[in-house]
């Protein structure tokens, strides 16, 4: 059974730094699209950055574009999100999910698009 599992969420003051991590068990990684979504209580669950199979350009969204970056180790077979520059409305549950058939820049921030989804890793951003 397809496993994903994130880590590396934590608290932190504004401005600061915290790099997510996404592991994957039974499942690769290469040839995915793979992107990192987050949802604050009472929101809805919004994209917040991607690595479409081909690997050749990433997606971000607007309210993170210049601080957040996403990456990935294939020998680990781990996706990263580097999140700096933190802000408190960064605050949310953050998580990685892998999608079988590819995404593109239409596609890629729905989370129907997505067959794979870990449980999730807090970030909590104070002012």
């Amino acid at each position: 059974q397809v496993q994903l599992a994130e880590s590396g969420g934590g608290s932190v003051q504004a401005g600061g730094s915290l790099r997510l991590s996404c592991a994957a068990s039974r499942f690769t990684f290469s040839r995915k699209c793979i992107a990192w979504f987050r949802q604050a209580p009472g929101k809805e669950r919004e994209g917040v950055a991607a690595l479409p199979p081909g690997r050749t350009y990433t997606e971000y969204a607007e309210s993170v574009k210049g601080r957040f970056t996403i990456s990935q180790d294939n020998a680990k077979n781990t996706v990263y999100l580097q999140m700096n520059s933190l802000k408190p409305e960064d605050t949310a549950m953050y998580y990685c999910a892998a999608a079988l058939f590819g995404c593109d820049s239409g596609s890629w921030s729905s989370p129907a698009s997505y067959e794979f989804w870990g449980q999730g890793t807090q970030v909590t951003v104070s002012s």
